[in-house]
Order: C-alpha cells, then structure tokens, then sequence
C-alpha cells in the first residue's frame, strides 16, 4: 500500500504526462478495465476517462505528430500532374512557381503556407500559440 501526504495549499496530485500515458495505454490492453487501471494507479475511474478522452481529441495527453504527405510539382503543366483524390480534401493544385511552399493542415479548417525560406524559429513560436488554441 503506497500512501502520499499532501501538504500546503494544493490537496490535488499533479500526474506528469508519462504516467497519464502509461495509465491510458494500461486501459487499451484488450480485456482491461478502467475502474481496475484506476484502482490500481490511485486515481479516480473519472480522472483515466477524461484522460482516455483527451487521447483522442486534439487535447494533448503526451506528444503527438501528424502525418505529412509530401507531393511532387510538376515543372511544365504549371500545375501539380496528379489531382488530389476525391476523400482527401486537404491536398490542392500548387503552382510550380512556387516549389518551395509547404502547408501545414492544423485540422478544424486552419492551415498555414509558408515559404522554404520561413524563420523556423518564428513558425514554431507561431504553431506553438495555435496548438495550444
């Protein structure tokens, strides 16, 4: 049996983001239990459900990545040769003017364009305030 004190002002336990991801990967083992998990970590059922949620919304639980599809331009047509498919409304026409854009689909109907030659420390700041929006 574990038991942890707290003191001052804060009564509630502060869970680092490796152990909310190892408490949500515990409940994704087939034939795991929530209410077990939880039970077995000293955490409220409630607490690993909101977790679980957030995993798998655009709330962050740990690190998480997107997939990238990176497409040739055509150099003569003008315009990219292959059309994007009809399911993948993400991916449009790129002019071969401009060969070194690259855009970046946030989700929820925001992307961004830049230029090869952006500040990589200013597009990091800048998706660093729209992630956490």
């Amino acid at each position: 049996m574990r038991v942890e004190v707290l003191d001052g002002l804060e009564r509630r336990r502060r869970w680092s983001q490796d152990d909310k991801t190892r408490i949500v990967e515990e409940t994704l083992v087939p034939g795991a239990k929530v209410t077990d998990v939880a039970r077995r970590n000293g955490v409220a059922a409630s607490v690993v459900f909101t977790w679980r949620r957030q995993a798998r919304t655009v709330e962050k639980v740990g690190p998480c990545f997107a997939p990238v599809q990176i497409t040739a331009v055509a150099e003569t047509g003008g315009v990219s040769a292959k059309p994007p498919s009809e399911n993948d409304g993400r991916m449009r026409l790129v002019p071969a003017a401009r060969t070194g854009l690259i855009e970046i689909d946030l989700g929820n109907r925001r992307r961004i364009r830049v230029d090869a030659q952006v500040d990589p420390e200013a597009l990091a700041r800048v998706l660093d305030v729209l992630e956490r929006r």
